[in-house]
């Protein structure tokens, strides 16, 4: 298998609309959770997201395409635009060898809720002509890959959840078997809409308090559900050697990737984590570190039952004693959820993790939970050496994944 390493990143997110300002921000523990602008959440039960903001797709797209467009889509070909002029690869591979893995876990929501509304508003002749291309959750790796000219394998990736995390995970095996050279990776997410908070809220899955410091708090005995976020991360992947050819920066190296299913249940996770632990265990063990020095970032979504079900299966996955020496942070305490692009954006957070030596902090964690006794790093960031990065996802169908980072060594 060929090796491959991480040459660029790419994001906007709740708390950044590019890398350095949402890495400051999560370093900082800043969170972007705060009352929803996008509609009126009177008669909701909840209340809260996490919302991209000021963001203005016109300083990396025209405004034609950025109304043809939905909004998922726009964050993701801003993320991948950053990404791109990071790794520098544009002009250095052969654009048939050039692949792109987006992933949505549910795609153009925001379109599909806006056309019905003026279908049955105005009628059938007054719906966009655009409608399907917005709506389509491979409409971002579609436009990712015309605007860079990747004529290489080019897919979108929905599981729920962990979308981007396996969209990333078979990127990491494409190049590994020597279908591509490089591969522009993530996710996009845009789900905060009047439909997406409603369906959510309804089937128990959102925090339903209006204090925006406690509403996403893994880890934290007084969890009760997640915050929806938004927005997209990109990562380019790079066989090694083509990069070093090259003389690309290098930020890491992607090393084990597992996925599974728990065969359990279409929204609860398995209880005795099983499956989740088995996605960690292989990738952990396809990384081949030994060293004690592992940080994680968890899939910690803030409610009751992830939470737990991943400390068990965390736990399984390493040992108890190993669990107990790792590192571990849920940065969705300040992105909220992020669905789709949540694996992605917790890839690119463990990517710099490595590199700059510090681990994010988990805020809002006050109150201890006896189910959740691993350190998670809470309320301020650490300064730890990390040899080897995880991170998890665990989404709804039972699909579970977890990809493995670690430090380049020639």
């Amino acid at each position: 298998m060929r090796r491959v390493v991480v040459t660029g990143l790419g994001a906007v997110t709740p708390v950044g609309n590019n890398v350095p300002d949402t890495w400051a921000s999560l370093l900082a523990g800043r969170h972007g959770i705060a009352p929803i602008t996008k509609f009126d959440t009177t008669e909701y039960k909840a209340h809260l997201g996490a919302e991209v903001k000021d963001f203005d797709p016109t300083l990396t797209m025209d405004r034609s395409f950025v109304r043809r467009n939905d909004p998922f889509c726009l964050y993701a070909v801003a993320a991948a635009a950053e990404a791109m002029d990071d790794s520098g690869l544009a002009g250095t591979i052969d654009p048939e060898r050039l692949g792109v893995y987006v992933a949505s876990g549910i795609g153009g929501l925001t379109t599909l809720c806006a056309e019905y509304a003026k279908l049955k508003e105005k009628g059938p002749r007054r719906v966009s002509p655009y409608t399907i291309t917005m709506m389509m959750p491979n409409d971002a790796p579609g436009e990712i890959s015309i605007r860079f000219g990747a004529q290489g394998p080019s897919m979108g990736f929905t599981s729920a959840c962990a979308s981007s995390t396996h969209a990333l995970g078979e990127a990491y095996r494409a190049i590994s078997y020597g279908f591509a050279d490089a591969i522009i990776a993530g996710g996009a997410e845009a789900t905060i809409t009047e439909i997406g908070l409603a369906g959510f809220s309804n089937c128990m899955a959102l925090a339903t308090t209006d204090d925006p410091n406690r509403a996403s708090i893994p880890f934290d005995k007084e969890r009760g559900g997640f915050v929806m976020g938004e927005g997209a991360a990109i990562l380019i992947l790079e066989e090694y050697e083509h990069a070093k050819a090259r003389g690309a920066k290098i930020y890491a190296e992607i090393c084990g990737y597992g996925a599974t299913s728990d065969a359990h249940h279409i929204t609860a996770p398995d209880p005795e984590g099983t499956q989740g632990a088995r996605a960690i265990r292989m990738a952990y063990e396809q990384a081949g570190v030994d060293s004690e020095k592992i940080y994680i970032n968890a899939h910690g979504t803030s409610t009751p039952m992830n939470d737990k079900t991943e400390t068990a299966a965390i736990k399984k996955a390493l040992g108890e004693e190993l669990a107990r020496k790792a590192v571990i942070s849920s940065t969705k305490s300040m992105t909220g959820h992020m669905l789709g692009a949540a694996g992605a954006t917790e890839a690119v957070v463990s990517v710099l993790a490595i590199q700059n030596g510090v681990v994010p902090p988990t805020i809002g964690l006050q109150t201890p939970d006896p189910e959740c006794d691993l350190d998670y790093c809470p309320n301020v960031k650490r300064d730890m050496e990390i040899d080897l990065a995880l991170s998890t996802s665990l989404g709804f169908g039972g699909h579970n994944g977890c990809i493995a980072f670690k430090k380049v060594v020639d």
